[in-house]
């Protein structure tokens, strides 16, 4: 890819950017959501092999944005289905298997019809972009960003929040991927006509060869050579929609243990990028969703 050391145009990109008021939702790292509590989001961390994030811009009005959207009825309730589609339909992107971070809990519903619901946060390998087109869905055609994920977060306006969710992030990435805890500073534009991104990663993704959500593979999906095959394709633009991945998720959720207690991230790296204080009482598991 042509790597792009803040130019002139990216520039000008950013100075349009325009953050929305963040909502307050409780973040709950490394809980399962409790049952009863739909699933109605899914947005995702999607890493390159030197630890920066894929950031969306939208050009027209600035808004910042991470891959995903709103589970659909072919997700089949996997967030990590939803990820993978919307990725696809936003960005142009594969990625590898999808690792569960944790939710927000959405105390107003306003994914939900105003019903309380979760939204759901995942990191997984950025595998390749397509030939960038409009989302299918909304129209929109999105500037597609590398970026160091404290970068990201600012960006995005999500405060300390924000960053204790790119930590466990980073954190999982690190550990399942094997990107770096300190990520590449660099402002990089994904080239229009597309390119690999995180060469050679398959099944299983990373070193770590960590659990992801569920191993198996889904009707339709592609395995062993067929992978790289499936690179190409995107890169030149022949699949159309959201494309097939050996590593794309079928349960919820990754990594937790089988009594179904939480999981904690793993214990963060030294000197790590995002380093902050405890976690506020709000963004601790509890019986229930709550908190301010």
């Amino acid at each position: 890819m042509s790597r792009i050391e803040y130019s002139a145009e990216i520039a000008e990109l950013l100075g349009r950017v325009r953050r929305r008021p963040t909502a307050g939702w409780p973040w709950r790292p490394g809980e399962r959501v409790p049952p009863g509590l739909p699933v109605k989001q899914s947005w995702g961390w999607l890493f390159a092999p030197d630890g920066r994030v894929l950031t969306l811009v939208n050009p027209r009005d600035g808004i910042v944005s991470l891959p995903g959207g709103s589970l659909e009825p072919e997700d089949a309730g996997d967030p990590g289905s939803a990820l993978a589609r919307e990725a696809g339909e936003e960005a142009q992107a594969l990625i590898g298997t999808a690792y569960y971070l944790g939710y927000l809990y959405d105390r107003v519903g306003s994914a939900n019809g105003g019903h309380e619901c979760a939204r759901v946060r995942m990191a997984a390998a950025l595998r390749a972009v397509g030939p960038s087109v409009p989302d299918p869905a909304s129209g929109r055609h999105y500037r597609r960003l590398l970026v160091a994920p404290g970068l990201a977060v600012e960006l995005l306006g999500w405060g300390t929040p924000g960053l204790r969710q790119a930590r466990a992030a980073v954190t999982t990435a690190a550990r399942w991927l094997g990107v770096p805890a300190v990520a590449n500073e660099t402002i990089e534009e994904l080239p229009l006509d597309g390119c690999e991104v995180f060469p050679g990663v398959g099944p299983g993704d990373g070193p770590g060869a960590g659990p992801g959500v569920g191993r198996g593979t889904a009707p339709g999906e592609v395995q062993g050579a067929a992978v790289q095959g499936a690179v190409q394709d995107v890169v030149r633009g022949t699949v159309q929609g959201a494309p097939a991945d050996p590593g794309r998720p079928s349960a919820l959720p990754p990594h937790l243990p089988p009594n179904g207690s939480s999981a904690r991230p793993p214990k963060r790296p030294p000197d790590h990028p995002l380093d902050l204080p405890p976690d506020h009482p709000s963004d601790r598991p509890s019986n229930r969703a709550g908190g301010s």
